[in-house]
C-alpha cells in the first residue's frame, strides 16, 4: 500500500510515519510537508535510509505542488495531517489556518477525485465541536467553533462531507481529542510546561486553568488512525477519544508532583478570548464498530513524555526561545 501522509514532519505526521512503517511491512509512504516553523526533519532522521519512505517539500494550497506528487505516483490512501493547529496562532494571525486547513484540503480532495484515489482519511480536531458544558459529543453532534482554528477545521470537514455526498469522493473524517507524546512542538500546553520546567521556568497557565480537555498518547493515536485506514467505512466520521480528562490547573499540579517542584512554579496570565471551558467526546462508535481501545494511560503517557523531553534537549532547546510566549502575552495584554 502506497500513501501520501501530508504533514509528515510536523508532531503528529512523524510519529505516524514511524508506527505505520513499524506495524506494516508492506506500507510505503510519501511525506508531501511545507516545513513551516512546525515542520523539522529531524523528527523523521531516524528514518531517512528508509527505502519505503520519501520526503516531498511542498504546500498541499499550491495547486501545482499537489498536481505533481499526485501524477508522480498512484496512491492507494491519503492520510491529511497537515493543517495550522495552535489555537493561539490562529487569534492573532487567522490566515495561515484558512489556507491550510481549508484551502489545502480542498486541493487534496481535487487530486483525489481526479486521480481516483480509493481512499482519504481527515485528521480533524474534537475542537469542531465547541465547548461540551456536560456529557459527551458523538458524531451526530452540531459544529459550534470557537476560535478561528477550529472554525478552519470545521470547515474542511464540511467541504469533505460535501465532496462526498456530491462527488463520492471515499473519504473519512476523523475527529479526536489532544493527543501529545515526543516531538510535539513546544508551544502546545504538555510540552511547553515539560521544558519550562525542565529548564527552571514558571508554567503559564490560563486563567483559573479550569479549561477540562481529554487527552490521548500518540501511539494509541497512530493506532486508531492505522485501525481506520484499514477497517474504517467509507463516508463515515469517528471520534478518537480516551475517556481520560482533567482540568489544566490539576494537570499542572500533578506534573509539578512527577517533577518534585513546587507550586510556585505556576503563573496565572490572562484567559485567552472564548476559551472552550471543556471538551469530551463520546468514541464508542470507534471501539465498537472497529474493535479499538487506547493502550496508554495519561498517567503513564505523560511519564514517558517526560523522560523523552529530559533525553532529547539536543532536539527541543535549539527550536524553543520563548519569544512567541512573551508575544502571545503582551498581545492579550492590550486586548
Amino acid at each position: 500500500m502506497k500513501i501520501l501522509l501530508t504533514g509528515g514532519a510536523g508532531f503528529m505526521g512523524s510519529n505516524a510515519i514511524r508506527y505505520f512503517l513499524k506495524h506494516r511491512p508492506d506500507i510505503e509512504i510519501v511525506n508531501l510537508d511545507k516545513l513551516t516553523y512546525a515542520g523539522n526533519l529531524a523528527n523523521l532522521k531516524d528514518l531517512e535510509d528508509d527505502p519505503r519512505y520519501r520526503f516531498v517539500q511542498g504546500d498541499i494550497a499550491n495547486e501545482i505542488a499537489v498536481e505533481e506528487v499526485f501524477a508522480t505516483h498512484q496512491f492507494d490512501a491519503v492520510i491529511n495531517y497537515a493543517a495550522e493547529t495552535h489555537v493561539d496562532r490562529s487569534i492573532l494571525d487567522p490566515d495561515a489556518f484558512i489556507f491550510t486547513d481549508v484551502i489545502g484540503t480542498y486541493r487534496l480532495l481535487e487530486a483525489v477525485k481526479r486521480h481516483k484515489v480509493p481512499r482519504f482519511i481527515q485528521i480533524s480536531t474534537d475542537e469542531v465541536y465547541g465547548a461540551v458544558p456536560k456529557g459527551e459529543t458523538d458524531e451526530e453532534a452540531a459544529f459550534r467553533p470557537s476560535s478561528p482554528y477550529s472554525a478552519s477545521k470545521a470547515g474542511a470537514d464540511h467541504l469533505i462531507e460535501a465532496y462526498i455526498k456530491t462527488f463520492e469522493v471515499p473519504a473519512i473524517i476523523t475527529h479526536s481529542c489532544n493527543f501529545f507524546g515526543p516531538y510535539q512542538y513546544p508551544e502546545k500546553l504538555i510540552p511547553l510546561f515539560i521544558t519550562n520546567l525542565l529548564e527552571d521556568k514558571k508554567v503559564p497557565v490560563y486563567g483559573d486553568g479550569k479549561q477540562v480537555r481529554e487527552w490521548i498518547y500518540t501511539e494509541d493515536h497512530c493506532h486508531a488512525i492505522l485501525t481506520i485506514l484499514e477497517k474504517g467505512e467509507l463516508g463515515q466520521t469517528y471520534n478518537i477519544g480516551t475517556g481520560e480528562r482533567i482540568n489544566n490547573i490539576e494537570f499542572t499540579q500533578k506534573l509539578l508532583e512527577l517533577l518534585e517542584l513546587g507550586e510556585d512554579m505556576i503563573e496565572h496570565v490572562k484567559d485567552r478570548p472564548a476559551h472552550d471551558v471543556r471538551y469530551a467526546i463520546d468514541s464508542g462508535k470507534l471501539r465498537k464498530k472497529l474493535d479499538w481501545k487506547p493502550d496508554v494511560s495519561f498517567e503513564e503517557g505523560v511519564k514517558r513524555t517526560v523522560e523523552w523531553y529530559k533525553a532529547n534537549e539536543d532536539w527541543w532547546k535549539p527550536i524553543k526561545t520563548g519569544a512567541y510566549l512573551d508575544y502571545y502575552k503582551q498581545q492579550y495584554e492590550q486586548r
